[in-house]
């Protein structure tokens, strides 16, 4: 079996994602690349870590409207990315559309609640809904726009896989049990994340900012 095991690289510096990448490679299930890789290397910073034979998560979190996410993602045919990342509320039109310009060998995830918010955070910005019902409506949105899964915290994916079972669940803030939170305020341990229904769990400082790497990711990954 494929390793649910996902490695975010977020970096803007292409050598130091390549020689992360390489040293994890072949104990994880894929590697992630964020906005901040994207935006300094582009589609060639892609390609360049992609050639190492593992398939490549692009965490975008496209939000525009319809035709402009349409049309960025067209654009990513060049490198076929095996997961998208666009946000659940953008609007049906704009997941819809999401899901129709991809390739079919990429699955479109929508971002529910970023795991770096709480309920205090999601008040700030006008929503009065407490995390996890805020999470499960974006969840059920996307469910019926038809794209592939959603993005959501170890907190709120069990609750997600019980009516979406077949549903592709990224659940990113994972950290092992010693783990440093950082910025993320909902997390859960690797282990807890796949038994709640995780497809696929995103770490990254853990594993990147370890002294070696490549034990790091084995360690994780025995876990599961």
């Amino acid at each position: 079996m494929t390793s649910r095991l996902y490695v975010a690289i977020d970096t803007p510096d292409l050598a130091n994602a390549h020689a992360i990448a390489a040293r994890v490679r072949n104990h994880v299930g894929g590697l992630k690349l964020g906005l901040e890789f994207f935006v300094a290397n582009g589609l060639a910073g892609v390609r360049d870590i992609a050639e190492l034979g593992v398939p490549i998560f692009l965490d975008l979190k496209l939000h525009d409207i319809p035709n402009t996410v349409a049309k960025a993602i067209q654009a990513l045919h060049a490198v076929t990315p095996a997961v998208l990342t666009v946000h659940a509320a953008g609007g049906r039109a704009m997941r819809e559309d999401a899901k129709a310009a991809a390739s079919p060998q990429t699955k479109v995830v929508a971002v529910t609640t970023l795991t770096s918010l709480d309920a205090s955070d999601l008040e700030t910005i006008g929503c009065r809904a407490d995390v996890h019902a805020q999470v499960l409506k974006l969840a059920e949105l996307a469910r019926e726009a038809g794209v592939d899964g959603v993005v959501c915290s170890g907190a709120e994916v069990a609750a997600v896989h019980k009516f979406w079972p077949k549903g592709f669940l990224v659940v990113p803030g994972v950290r092992p049990a010693n783990g440093v939170l950082a910025d993320q305020k909902r997390v859960v341990t690797p282990r807890a994340a796949v038994d709640a229904g995780a497809s696929i769990i995103v770490v990254g400082r853990p594993i990147t900012r370890a002294e070696d790497p490549d034990q790091a990711a084995r360690e994780i990954s025995a876990t599961l």
